[in-house]
């Protein structure tokens, strides 16, 4: 396994947590911005932690659906590095947000069978990098962060796409080393992992998940 596998930890709502993240190592540290999610901040609560991260951790912006104007109000306030569009967005939207912004995107998939993988060469084109999650069930109103996994043997063996890719879906420090040797992805990205409690980000928990992603 490399010990080189990086890591995002996504929905960072405490000075503390962004603390944690950089000390364990992180390579990635999400801010969420979609208001249903029990990790949801403001630009203005976003840009006070963003002023924490040091130079080489990428801070990453994810938003559902997001129009221009709400785009706008995010990337005016925090000095974002990355865009994560997590919701329904085409190919041509993706595009459309690269262009206006200037900052690279990576579009999120939910994956809970072969077919869900085709819809992602799609975007192999338009995004910068790409985000294989678990499909949220239909009950739920987040496209994401349900703490569910999904059968990583989709995975094993694919020649995989034309951009860097991450996974996501359920990860916790018991079984990210698994899904890191089942898939062979190099980069791992968590939520609800490392929690306590919805939107509670554990320091221990996220120690141990950077040390299993990278043992």
């Amino acid at each position: 396994m490399p010990a080189d596998t990086a890591v995002k930890i996504c929905g960072l709502t405490a000075p503390e947590q962004v603390r944690a993240c950089v000390d364990a190592g992180v390579r990635y540290i999400g801010f969420n911005f979609f208001p249903k999610s029990p990790r949801y901040v403001t630009p203005t609560q976003a840009a006070a932690l963003a002023r924490q991260v040091p130079d080489g951790v990428a801070k990453v912006a994810l938003s559902v659906n997001a129009t221009d104007a709400e785009l706008d109000a995010i990337v005016s306030e925090v000095p974002i590095d990355l865009l994560q569009l997590h919701g329904q967005e085409s190919p041509e939207r993706v595009m459309q947000v690269k262009e206006r912004f200037g900052l690279p995107v990576i579009k999120a998939f939910g994956i809970a069978d072969a077919e869900d993988l085709a819809l992602i060469d799609l975007y192999s084109d338009a995004a910068d990098q790409l985000l294989i999650d678990a499909k949220p069930p239909k009950t739920s109103e987040l496209p994401g962060g349900n703490g569910l996994a999904f059968d990583w043997r989709l995975l094993a063996g694919r020649k995989y796409w034309r951009k860097p890719w991450m996974l996501a879906g359920g990860l916790t420090p018991d079984n990210v080393a698994e899904a890191i040797r089942m898939t062979g992805t190099r980069q791992v990205d968590t939520a609800s992992g490392v929690e306590s409690a919805p939107g509670v980000k554990d320091e221990v928990l996220i120690k141990a998940f950077v040390a299993a992603a990278q043992s």
